[in-house]
Formats: C-alpha cells, sequence, structure tokens
C-alpha cells in the first residue's frame, strides 16, 4: 500500500490547515503544516490571517483587499496565534486588523477591508495574456522531477521539499526562478488550482487564493538575473504583500479549477525586488491582482 496522500487527502489537509480555531474573543489559532520543515511557508500566514479576519466580519461582506507585512520569519512545529481588532463596521465597508504571532511575537500585520456587495460602474482593461491552456502543459511534479534529475547530487532535505506532494496544483508556460539558468525577462506565467474539489466556501475559496498567491511571485524578480534559490544563488524573504479581490467567489472562480497567474517585476534594486500579480479565470476574467516587495540578495560564496 503507497504512502503517498491522494489528492482528496492533500486538499482534505489544505482545508485543515487553512481553517482556524476560535481561540477567546476576537483570538483564533492556526494549524501547523503536517511535516513541516524549517520556515513556515508565507502564504499560509497571508490565508490563515485573512480566514480570521474573515471569522469577524460581517457575514453579508465579502473580502475585498487586504494588505500584509512580514515582520519575521515564523518557524514550523509551533502554533500560530491571530488577535483580531474590528477598527471599523459601517454600512457598506468593514475593516478588521489582524496580528499574526508565535512564541509570544509578532511575525505578520494583516489589515482586511470588507464590501457589502453592490452593483457599479464596470471595466476591464487587462486581457489575459495568450499562453497555451493547462492541459497542453507538463505538471509541477514533472518539472520538479526533471530539475532533480539535471541538478544531480542535492540533499536529502530538498530532495524531500522538492519532490512532496502538495495540495496546489501548478502548470507553467516557460521557465520559472527556481528551474531557470538564463537571464530573460521579468514574466512568469503559471496555472494553478487545488488538486481536488473544494467545498462550497467563498471565504475558504479567498484563502486558497492568498495561499497560492506567494507561489512564483518574489522569483519573478530574478529571471532577468539567471538565479535561482534551488541552486542556491540567492537570498530573499518576503516583506509585505498585498492582494484585491475584484470578482465574487464561486460566482466568477472558484480555486479548485484553473486559474491563471500571470507574473511580472518591474523593478529590482536595493537587495529588493517589487512584483505584481494578476490572477485569471479560464474565461479571461481579472479576478484578483496582487503585489509584493521583498528580500533579493545574491548569495554570497562560502558564506556559512
Amino acid at each position: 500500500m503507497s504512502d503517498t496522500p491522494t489528492p482528496e487527502q492533500l486538499v482534505q489537509g489544505l482545508v485543515r490547515l487553512l481553517t482556524v480555531t476560535p481561540a477567546g474573543e476576537h483570538a483564533y489559532t492556526g494549524n501547523q503544516q503536517p511535516n513541516g520543515i524549517g520556515r513556515v511557508f508565507g502564504g499560509q500566514v497571508i490565508a490563515q490571517a485573512l480566514q480570521s479576519a474573515q471569522a469577524s466580519a460581517p457575514e453579508d461582506m465579502e473580502a475585498h483587499s487586504l494588505h500584509a507585512y512580514f515582520l519575521r520569519g515564523g518557524r514550523e512545529g509551533v502554533d500560530l496565534d491571530y488577535s483580531v481588532a474590528a477598527d471599523f463596521t459601517g454600512r457598506s465597508f468593514a475593516n478588521r486588523r489582524v496580528v499574526a504571532s508565535q512564541g509570544g511575537e509578532p511575525i505578520l500585520n494583516l489589515t482586511a477591508s470588507f464590501q457589502r456587495p453592490e452593483a457599479g460602474l464596470e471595466h476591464d482593461d487587462s486581457p489575459m495574456p495568450d499562453v497555451p491552456p493547462p492541459e497542453d502543459l507538463p505538471s509541477d511534479m514533472e518539472m520538479r522531477e526533471k530539475f532533480l534529475e539535471e541538478m544531480g547530487e542535492v540533499s536529502d532535505i530538498q530532495r524531500t521539499l522538492m519532490l512532496r506532494p502538495r495540495p496546489i496544483e501548478m502548470r507553467t508556460s516557460g521557465k520559472l526562478h527556481w528551474m531557470n539558468a538564463d537571464k530573460k525577462p521579468p514574466h512568469a506565467h503559471s496555472w494553478f488550482r487545488t488538486a481536488a474539489v473544494l467545498p462550497d466556501d467563498a471565504a475558504l475559496h479567498r484563502a486558497v487564493i492568498a495561499y497560492a498567491s506567494d507561489y512564483t511571485l518574489l522569483g519573478t524578480s530574478a529571471l532577468p538575473h539567471g538565479l535561482s534559490w534551488a541552486r542556491g544563488e540567492l537570498k530573499g524573504a518576503s516583506l509585505d504583500h498585498a492582494i484585491w479581490f475584484h470578482r465574487p467567489a464561486l460566482e466568477a472562480y472558484r480555486a479548485d479549477e484553473w486559474l491563471l497567474y500571470a507574473t511580472d517585476s518591474p523593478w529590482s534594486g536595493g537587495g529588493r525586488g517589487f512584483n505584481r500579480g494578476r490572477i485569471y479565470n479560464r474565461e479571461g476574467l481579472l479576478v484578483a491582482s496582487v503585489a509584493q516587495e521583498g528580500v533579493v540578495r545574491k548569495a554570497k560564496r562560502g558564506a556559512g
């Protein structure tokens, strides 16, 4: 019998990971990543903080944006605590401020804004890039296996991290930063979805989008330099992260159906890289936008 989890089990684990537990008034606890190694994935902290904000917001309002700052790197194996401040609740909009802590130290601040749905002026001037459909692209796992073959000798930890089954399925057109050794324009295109069906919970679908939005984004600023975290050539960490949800979950998009993540990096310098992301559904509608700045530094050879 294989110990490899099924796609359904992987997604059930993701749902558990992104389901926060009440821990008192305006307080929640976030689950740990099973078998997590090293530093906590930033997308997990963003998604759990968003879930904490959503749990405390009015039921008839939807999150339309979030802005987060990473303060410290979290570590696996220790619970995450989330405290929520209800700074504003109006007739049309509400605001929730979240502090994520670990061991009593804050590691992330997040502010989320909510809106009661309403009709309004509409335009969409961001056409979806022309890329092959996901059915015509190799899976992310196939690309990871090929990368490890080309790398040759790697550490057991690196191999485990690269080949660990993931609840988010990705298919990339071209090469992402970790597999790229050539200098190329700072643009990347990846399709993504959960590996199995999600419950019909709009807040959860937004949280999964927040979780997945931290994949591939910072690495876009490394593409013009032909350097890779996977080859030990770069050091980096996210500094901030912002998301705007343009259309309602379940109506305009589902996180368990293919979405295109188009990222670009218009600037890097001073040890930082700025990156943007646009998320489209299969019909080409822009459903969310993302922005992030992070530390991007060339690794020093022999530093240890």
